[in-house]
C-alpha cells in the first residue's frame, strides 16, 4: 500500500523546488519552461527528493524503498504534482457529462444540455496518453492498478467521484471513457426538482427506505442508477452504518461523514501480475457480513456476486440497495437469472426466482432519452417500480408505478406492503404525506 502522507510530504518538496527555480528563471530574465519542459524538470526533481529519502531512511537504520517502490512514489508524486494534465480543464467544467477519448487526438464531449462536440487532444501521443492512465491507476482507488498488456482494462473512480474505464491493445489505439459525477452529495428532494423522480415517488423512495425494504435499481448505461442510489442512500438515518462493495470506488458515501459518519467502503481487488491477491465482489459481500452492517449495499452487480447479495438480504439484512444494467424493470429477473445460473453455485432459474422472491422488495426502472422538442436535452426519470409480491415457479410482481404517456412513473396498482409504508407517513391513496 502507497504512503499518502509521504507522498504528500514529497509532493510539497518538488513542488517547492520547482517554484523555487521558476523563480530563478524569472530572475535571470530566462524564457519561462514550457509546459514539458517543466514536467521533464519535476521528474528529475521527484528522483532527487526521492534519492534523498532513501539515504534518510537508511541513515537512522530503516529499510529504504525498493527500486519497484520507488517507482510507484515518483508516480503518485507525479499525478499529485500536476492533477490530470489536459483532463484537468473538462474536469472542472460542471457542464461536461461525458468524456471519451479515442487515441490521444479524437476526444469527444457530451455536454448536459445535449451537445455532443469534438475537443482538444489530450495528449501528443498515445503512448503519453496511457502513461497518463497509468499515472492516474497508481494513485487513484485503494490500491495501485495495473495498466498494460498483461492487463489491457481499466475501471476505476477519480478523486472528483468520475467514473473512468480504460482499454488498451484489444483496439487499434488506447480509448478512455470518463463519466462525470456531477451530483456527488445528492438528495430525493434535488431529483424530484429536476424531474427525474416524480413527487409521490420520491415520498414513497423515503417511506420504503425507512421501512428497511430493499431495493435494485436497474437502467441502461448512463441512466443515473448510481445518482438515484445515492439519493435514496442519503434518506438513511445517519446513526445506521453502512458498508459498500463496489468492483471501483464510485458511490462516495463515506464522503460526506455528516450524513453518514460510519460507513466501510469495499473495493474490489484484482490478481498482482502473479495471479495471486484477487479478492472478488463475491468474498467481499461475504465479508461485509461479518462486519456488523446496517445496510449492505452493493454498487453494481455484474456477475457471481448476486447470488451471494441475495443471500445476504434473505439473513436478516433489510434495507439493502443495488444497481443492475437492465431494460426495464420486468427483465431484471431474468438478468439476476442469468448471472445465478453462471455463478460458482450454478443456481438454477426456478431456484433463483424463489431466493428473488424472498430477498427483494422492489426493482426500480431509470430511463433516459434525448428530449428533441427541448432542444435536444438528455432527459433521465424514474419509469417503472415494480414490487415483488411472490414466486410461483417464477417472481410473481406488480407494476405499482408504471410509465405515464410521457414515460415518466404514474401510480399504477395498490401497494401490497401498504400498511407497512403507512407506519412511515405513506398515503398511497395520495400518494403523499399524513
Amino acid at each position: 500500500m502507497m504512503d499518502h502522507v509521504l507522498v504528500k510530504r514529497l509532493r510539497q518538496e518538488v513542488g517547492d523546488r520547482l517554484a523555487q527555480q521558476r523563480r530563478l528563471d524569472a530572475a535571470s530574465g530566462l524564457t519561462p519552461m514550457s509546459a514539458e519542459d517543466e514536467r521533464q524538470f519535476a521528474r528529475a526533481l521527484i528522483a532527487q527528493v526521492l534519492e534523498e529519502h532513501a539515504r534518510s531512511e537508511i541513515g537512522i537504520g530503516r529499510r529504504p524503498p525498493t527500486p519497484d517502490e520507488e517507482e510507484d512514489y515518483a508516480a503518485g508524486i507525479h499525478a499529485a504534482l500536476f492533477g490530470v494534465g489536459r483532463l484537468q480543464p473538462l474536469l472542472e467544467d460542471g457542464e461536461i457529462e461525458n468524456i471519451d477519448v479515442n487515441g490521444c487526438d479524437r476526444v469527444f464531449l457530451s455536454y448536459a444540455d445535449g451537445r455532443e462536440v469534438m475537443g482538444e487532444p489530450i495528449a501528443d501521443t498515445d503512448e503519453e496518453l496511457v502513461e497518463l492512465i497509468q499515472i492516474l491507476a497508481a494513485y487513484s482507488g485503494l490500491q495501485s492498478r495495473p495498466f498494460d498488456s498483461a492487463n489491457p482494462q481499466l475501471d476505476l473512480r477519480l478523486p472528483d467521484g468520475s467514473r473512468l474505464s480504460a482499454v488498451m491493445d484489444v483496439t487499434q489505439r488506447p480509448a478512455l471513457s470518463i463519466r462525470r459525477a456531477r451530483l456527488g452529495k445528492v438528495f430525493l428532494t434535488d431529483l424530484v426538482g429536476n424531474g427525474t423522480v416524480p413527487a409521490d415517488v420520491g415520498r414513497f423512495f423515503q417511506a420504503a427506505v425507512a421501512a428497511r425494504k430493499n431495493i435494485m435499481i436497474s437502467g441502461a448505461t448512463n441512466a443515473g442508477k448510481t445518482t438515484l442510489l445515492r439519493a435514496i442512500a442519503n434518506e438513511i438515518s445517519p446513526h445506521e452504518r453502512l458498508i459498500t462493495v463496489e468492483r471501483a470506488l464510485e458511490l462516495g458515501l463515506d464522503q460526506f461523514p455528516e450524513l453518514h459518519p460510519n460507513v466501510v467502503a469495499f473495493e474490489q481487488r484484482l490478481s498482482n501480475s502473479e495471479g495471486q491477491g484477487a479478492i472478488s465482489m463475491a468474498e467481499l459481500v461475504r465479508r461485509s457480513l461479518r462486519m456488523n452492517p446496517s445496510r449492505v449495499i452493493v454498487g453494481e452487480v455484474l456477475g457471481d456476486e448476486i447470488v451471494t447479495m441475495l443471500n445476504a438480504m434473505t439473513q436478516g439484512n433489510d434495507g439493502s440497495l443495488s444497481t443492475i444494467h437492465a431494460n426495464s424493470s420486468m427483465e431484471v429477473f431474468n438478468r439476476i437469472s442469468t448471472y445465478a445460473i453462471q455463478s460458482e453455485e450454478r443456481l438454477p432459474i426456478e431456484a433463483t426466482h424463489m431466493l428473488i422472491a424472498g430477498a427483494i422488495d422492489f426493482v426500480v426502472f431509470i430511463d433516459k432519452r434525448n428530449d428533441y422538442h427541448r432542444g435536444g436535452r438528455l432527459r433521465r426519470y424514474v419509469a417503472s417500480v415494480r414490487e415483488v409480491t411472490g414466486c410461483d415457479g417464477r417472481v410473481l410482481s406488480s407494476e405499482i408505478f408504471a410509465p405515464g404517456s410521457d414515460g415518466v412513473a404514474r401510480q399504477h396498482a395498490p401497494i401490497a406492503c401498504a400498511e407497512e409504508l403507512v407506519e412511515f407517513g405513506y398515503d398511497q391513496r395520495m400518494g403523499v404525506w399524513q
